[in-house]
């Protein structure tokens, strides 16, 4: 171990070259930190374990600022979650998570050219891989299990997962495997006056009992989020971040977020939504599924299925084609609209309205708004505002099929001051 232990201490100081590991588990009371502006250097360890040691203290087990063109291949990192994980919140809205966040697995800042391929994580109490205002990463056929850590309310605190944050830009993720992770699985996030992330490849990942949002783009330009697949999303119930109404989504939006498509994506069992579009704007949301197979009080934070919000000031609702999704099992409806210029055609949406609202209002709180008792019933429902007043005009509602408790009265929906005659509305089907 003393041995594994000095040609560690070494090779942690070689800033370029090929490097193979020392083999067997190796315990890191301190953050290896590459060389500062490290460039072609390549770390191998297919039979190499970092593992966090009961006094570990640092960012994280591995890092590097400044990096170009390093490849960390094979690498396993332990990260003692369960000994070293202290209760933290959220970063201040000043401070980045990679400035806020400590025992991660692999931290990476202001690299240019990062490949992470064929690593694995367990036990990670901050964030698996943080990579923050980087650029050219490519991170695939990762294992990430049981990782994240709580806040003093032991609710989740978003960590866990994988975050690309604060302008990282021309990134994949792909083919990676995410199990019982505490917070999100993978996303992005930029603070409000910081750069978008943009140009970023999320695609062909798996999740597996994920406690906030499986995928969430976070203040981002022209993503992709293609052939992704998970099941029980909201997991377990008791880490629901309940204080901070964090509602559990498959794919989620924050943000300001355009020019993105999010399609053939398949989740099941969501204790929450199927995909929130709280940002988004002049894109797509095409041919996703979500699937819940249970009743309707097994999903405590079941919602809608797709949900349109615009709390971000930069963005308006609008321009967003969402077609050809099929949806079975949401809690209340199906797709809530609000904005101009959005397309809604082609979904097919069955057992919606799981809660037969409104005749369990005392049972689901079915009547959230007094004024717009269809709100929670409907199908498809035109709102007038979400966390703004955006008015629904000019939209096209096409060719839909939807079924479920009510759906034959209630199957499209108009808020107060929403005109039926300033959408395009046809060809929609619905029954009971």
């Amino acid at each position: 171990m003393f041995l594994a232990f000095l040609l560690l201490a070494n090779w942690a100081k070689q800033s370029t070259g090929v490097v193979e590991l020392p083999k067997g588990s190796i315990a890191v009371s301190a953050e290896i930190r590459l060389p500062d502006g490290a460039h072609d250097l390549e770390l191998r360890g297919s039979q190499t374990i970092l593992r966090a040691a009961d006094n570990f203290q640092g960012r994280a087990i591995l890092s590097c600022t400044h990096c170009r063109n390093l490849k960390i291949i094979g690498l396993t990192l332990e990260g003692n979650r369960d000994r070293i994980a202290k209760p933290a919140g959220l970063p201040p809205s000043d401070r980045s998570f990679a400035q806020f966040t400590i025992s991660n697995g692999i931290l990476i800042e202001q690299a240019d050219g990062l490949a992470i391929t064929g690593a694995n994580f367990q036990h990670i109490a901050g964030f698996a891989v943080l990579v923050s205002a980087s650029r050219h990463v490519t991170i695939e056929k990762l294992t990430v299990n049981a990782s994240g850590s709580l806040n003093d309310k032991r609710r989740n605190n978003t960590t866990g997962g994988i975050l690309m944050e604060e302008g990282t830009t021309d990134f994949t993720v792909r083919q990676c495997a995410l199990t019982d992770i505490r917070g999100n699985g993978i996303w992005t996030h930029s603070l409000y006056r910081s750069p978008r992330n943009q140009d970023g490849r999320i695609t062909e990942n798996t999740f597996s009992g994920i406690g906030r949002d499986a995928i969430q783009i976070g203040h981002a330009t022209r993503m992709s989020v293609e052939n992704n697949k998970g099941s029980r999303i909201g997991y377990p119930v008791e880490i629901i971040d309940v204080e901070n109404r964090a509602t559990p989504v498959a794919i989620d939006t924050a943000g300001n977020v355009d020019s993105s498509l999010y399609a053939n994506n398949t989740f099941e069992e969501i204790d929450g939504k199927c995909i929130d579009l709280d940002g988004f704007h002049d894109g797509s949301v095409n041919h996703n599924s979500c699937t819940n197979r249970q009743p309707a009080e097994t999903y405590p934070w079941g919602h809608f299925a797709i949900v349109m919000n615009n709390t971000n000031p930069d963005m308006q609702s609008r321009n967003i084609t969402i077609s050809g999704n099929i949806i079975s099992g949401t809690k209340f409806g199906g797709i809530f609209v609000i904005g101009e210029g959005n397309t809604i055609a082609r979904n097919h949406m069955v057992n919606l309205n799981r809660a037969h609202c409104n005749e369990t209002h005392a049972k689901f709180g079915c009547l959230s708004f007094a004024d717009e008792p269809d709100i929670l019933r409907s199908g498809i429902y035109l709102g007038r505002r979400a966390e703004r007043p955006a008015l629904a005009r000019h939209n096209t509602i096409i060719d839909n099929q939807m079924e479920g408790f009510g759906m034959k009265d209630h199957c499209i929906g108009f808020a107060p001051g929403v005109k039926p005659q300033e959408q395009k509305i046809s060809g929609n089907a619905c029954k009971e």
